[in-house]
């Protein structure tokens, strides 16, 4: 009898009271360790993204980050119309650490001056550093204290257990000097160097060493978590574009409602300058839509009854009445943001060992503190250098610009690509973009526009080409076929205007006739004309063969009984493709032109586009197996494509690329979803995963590089623990200003 496996639910928590890289290895730790449950808590984003089976509650989960010595909640549903109540929590956090480090700053300035400078060194001048840095290893360092000592309740030690003990060994060991020692005697002076050398052991207080750690590391974690706020400023922004109400349309009386209140199959109504509420269907009215905002596309879209439109772009023009057809989590704009914020809340592989090492590093670093303060004292040294040397070791080994490296590079990443129409869906995207060689791209829809065009109108001698246009156009306007209604369109947009039709006939197969101001008409299949005793003359004849031969629709106009033009109807090719392929061409990769088309079309457009290899006449079921030819020959492929055929090739794909305009199982499917239908925005993506890489990349190795080298520094005694305090705030704000660096990237124009 088989068995039924349970269903497995997926929650996100928001987790509160983290101040390092090993709360969140410590927290998803004892996530893990609960039956049927699997969790990431990310530092960056303070989130745990929890999958678990139904036998686990949600209040089973908080309870267990409660017991910890942390909170947990579930966050309020993202809200696209409004601002995110996050910012406000966010302002209230940044407040009282604000309060703290400018105590610290004004209070630890003048001790650190005066054990700097020995001529400032009046009688009892070691009083007065005690009077001022007391504050600032109590007041302003207590929430690292009291992270301690909650950790250590809990039998673990954290960052903040290391800054603790240090200030307070530091602090301790001055009290006892000045008190019990000969510290606090009048006139004593403490000289104080900035030199990499050994102590020699001369140094009684450290005062200046409690007070600046504090003073420095409270500056670190302010900067970081405004930093952080800023990395995450780019999901926000995404967030509260949509407008906030809405005039919908109900029994003929126009009516004001907030957009949460919106139904799908209502009818609301977009003036102009006002953002359209929710995606939908054009149902009365034309317009020109300004999507700049959603999809960084410049260029507003011309939108007309039977169009869709998107939520939160901004009707340019005229008035339009739209039906809902998605709201709230449905519509592109929240999907967006949802795919935006998964991906910050992954983690890479390399980040996983930084935060398995993280959880370990604590108590080595303990250790290692304990170790050296026993070698020092083993071999004869003073007690005041061997005890320096050990509070070094505590102060400088910080675990966390490990936990900030790849979080704070993807949120910005990832956000500076949602504001270009680039949405990377995870941390394990950007690998396969450094490693992808061979880039296939699907003809229809995504080189080219994916409708038939009217591209060119060959004249017979005497013929006029607006004549041509303006009676072929009105025929065929009449007519549901593609073509059809391409020539119309084109006829249309290049003359205005078409003239009425006074009789009309379908002929199946062959094309269509009737009767326009006077003229009995033909458009069609040159047989369609053979069948009127019509033949056409050798020039038409010659750019109709040109025309088939190129891949393209080739229809015969003729009236009054004789033969007047040839029209050339394709998929046109983007005007932006051939650029594309220029581009991608640039970051390394080899372009392969995938369809079902004739191989005479792809070939066609292949030459249009600057591709040389072309893989034509492939059923939509058989894309995926030409994805894993290619991967069987040794290359690494990415696809882009566009279509519900497409998204088991994207899905085999190293790299799966979707267009936006394309449809949801493509965009489900895809690795990057690219918003805009341009191709070029298909190599921005690339170039913008490659370069939050290798920022990534960089933010481990100096955060790695910056433990391994100070270390062993601290333990050998050559590092004053107030120079390791500032070395170790200012690798997790280096790690943060590193990855903001990528909110300067730009697309390619």
């Amino acid at each position: 009898m088989a068995t039924t496996v349970p269903e497995r639910t997926r929650v996100e928590l928001a987790i509160g009271g983290m101040t390092c890289a090993s709360c969140a290895a410590r927290i998803e730790k004892k996530l893990n360790r609960m039956a049927g449950v699997t969790a990431t808590v990310n530092y960056a984003t303070e989130k745990a993204q929890v999958s678990h089976d139904p036998d686990t509650s949600v209040a089973d989960l908080i309870a267990t980050v409660e017991a910890t010595g942390y909170t947990a909640r579930v966050p309020e549903p993202a809200r696209t119309a409004a601002a995110d109540p996050r910012d406000e929590t966010a302002a209230d956090e940044l407040l009282p650490l604000r309060q703290r480090l400018v105590t610290a700053a004004v209070l630890a300035v003048p001790v650190i001056v005066l054990a700097m400078v020995p001529a400032l060194q009046f009688d009892y001048w070691q009083w007065l550093s005690l009077t001022l840095a007391a504050p600032v290893v109590t007041y302003a360092a207590w929430p690292f204290h009291r992270a301690a000592f909650t950790n250590a309740r809990h039998g673990a030690a954290t960052m903040d257990t290391l800054i603790s003990v240090g200030t307070l060994a530091a602090f301790g060991w001055s009290l006892w000097a000045l008190f019990l020692g000969t510290a606090g005697t009048p006139g004593m002076t403490h000289p104080f160097e900035l030199t990499i050398e050994r102590g020699d052991g001369t140094n009684s207080i450290y005062l200046e060493a409690a007070a600046g750690v504090t003073a420095f590391i409270l500056a670190g974690r302010y900067f970081e978590a405004r930093s952080k706020r800023r990395a995450g400023a780019a999901l926000r922004a995404l967030m509260e574009l949509g407008a906030k109400d809405v005039t919908v349309l109900r029994e003929g009386r126009e009516q004001r409602i907030p957009v949460d209140a919106l139904k799908v199959g209502d009818r609301f109504l977009v003036r102009p300058g006002e953002k359209i509420a929710t995606d939908g269907i054009v149902v009365e009215g034309s317009s020109a839509v300004d999507a700049s905002l959603l999809t960084g596309e410049s260029v507003p879209i011309e939108v007309g009854a039977g169009d869709a439109v998107t939520g939160a772009t901004v009707n340019a023009g005229g008035r339009l009445v739209v039906e809902a057809t998605r709201i709230g989590a449905d519509t592109q704009l929240a999907r967006m943001a949802r795919l935006v914020e998964d991906a910050q809340n992954g983690k890479a592989a390399a980040q996983r060992l930084a935060d398995r090492i993280s959880g370990v590093f604590v108590p080595v670093v303990i250790a290692l503190a304990l170790g050296t303060l026993g070698f020092w004292l083993g071999n004869g040294a003073e007690l005041t250098a061997a005890f320096t040397a050990a509070v070094a070791v505590l102060i400088i080994a910080c675990p966390c610009a490990l936990g900030l490296a790849t979080p704070t590079a993807l949120m910005v990443g990832t956000g500076r690509g949602a504001q270009l129409g680039i949405l990377i869906k995870g941390p394990e995207v950007l690998e396969s973009t450094r490693r992808v060689d061979t880039i296939v791209l699907d003809k229809t829809g995504t080189v080219t526009t994916g409708r038939m065009t009217l591209l060119t109108v060959h004249t017979a001698d005497g013929t006029e080409e607006s004549e041509v246009l303006r009676l072929a156009g009105a025929l065929e306007h009449a007519s549901e076929h593609p073509v059809a209604r391409a020539v119309a369109a084109g006829a249309a947009e290049r003359v205005g205007a078409l003239p009425a039709l006074e009789d009309f006939a379908n002929v199946p197969g062959l094309g269509v006739q009737g009767v326009v101001e006077g003229h009995a008409v033909l458009v069609g299949r040159e047989e369609l004309l053979g069948e009127w005793a019509m033949a056409l003359p050798a020039g038409l004849a010659r750019a109709k063969a040109e025309a088939e031969a190129a891949g393209r629709t080739a229809i015969a106009v003729a009236w009054d009984g004789e033969a007047r033009a040839v029209l050339e109807v394709a998929d046109a090719v983007k005007d932006t493709s051939a650029e594309a392929v220029t581009r991608l061409r640039a970051l390394g990769l080899t372009p392969i032109l995938l369809t079902g088309d004739h191989r005479a079309v792809a070939e066609a457009v292949a030459t249009q586009v600057g591709i040389d290899e072309v893989i034509a006449g492939v059923l939509p079921e058989d894309k995926v197996e030409v994805v894993k030819r290619l991967q069987g020959e040794g290359r690494s492929v990415a696809m882009v494509g566009d279509g519900v055929n497409d998204a088991a090739a994207l899905a085999q794909a190293d790299l799966g690329l979707a267009m936006g305009t394309g449809t949801d199982a493509a965009i489900e499917a895809g690795d990057l979803t690219l918003v805009r239908g341009d191709l070029r925005v298909a190599a921005d993506a690339i170039r913008l995963a490659r370069r939050t890489l290798g920022t990534i990349r960089s933010n481990l190795f100096w955060a790695f590089a910056y433990n391994v080298a100070a270390l062993p520094l601290a333990a050998a005694g050559l590092l004053n623990p107030m120079i390791a305090g500032a070395a170790m705030a200012f690798s997790s704000v280096f790690v943060v200003g590193n990855s903001l660096r990528l909110r300067g990237f730009k697309a390619a124009r």
